[in-house]
């Protein structure tokens, strides 16, 4: 007796989906995602607001967008997700619905049921995909996970207390406390 195949789902699906109703996809894979609480927003709208104005006041090229923003991090359409906070670079990488491949820092910040998917599933993606930051806020234990995929640092966990350095902006401090 053959085994079930389990369908495969593309970025039409994730297009498909009904309006107000968002997931992201990997590896062909739709993972449906709960509306955030209101912390989650806030560490958004925040983080959003001082790195942009950072980039701007250095004169720097990049480009922040926040949650939802889509990003298309392999060359197939098997892949789409939306990282609360998105640096980009390279602004070849952008076009109208997106960006196409890794952007350069990404902040994402867990809730419970995001928890695996951000810490283990996305974690590799990233650093698969080549973004060269990544950090994992998570409001309920009150830490930062900051890994510099781009200079193969170590992973270093922080405290919403610490004053935290930017890998790719290394002058740029934040405090996650100070955010609230």
């Amino acid at each position: 007796m053959a085994l079930a195949q389990e369908k495969v789902y593309t970025i039409d699906d994730i297009y498909a989906l009904p309006d107000g109703e968002r997931a992201e996809l990997i590896d062909g894979k739709i993972y449906n995602m709960t509306p955030p609480k209101r912390i989650h927003q806030k560490l958004v709208a925040q983080l959003t607001k001082l790195i942009g104005n950072y980039i701007e006041a250095k004169d720097g090229d990049c480009e922040v967008y926040p949650a939802p923003f889509a990003v298309f991090l392999n060359a197939d359409d098997k892949t789409y997700v939306e990282p609360d906070v998105s640096v980009i670079c390279d602004k070849n990488k952008l076009d109208e619905y997106g960006c196409n491949g890794a952007p350069d820092w990404i902040v994402e910040i867990i809730s419970p049921s995001t928890e695996r998917m951000d810490y283990e599933i996305k974690l590799f993606k990233y650093r698969s995909a080549g973004v060269r930051e990544y950090w994992i806020i998570n409001p309920s234990k009150q830490t930062v996970m900051v890994y510099d995929f781009e200079h193969g640092r170590n992973t270093k966990q922080y405290s919403f207390d610490d004053t935290i350095s930017g890998c790719i902006y290394q002058d740029l401090k934040i405090n996650i406390t100070n955010l609230l």
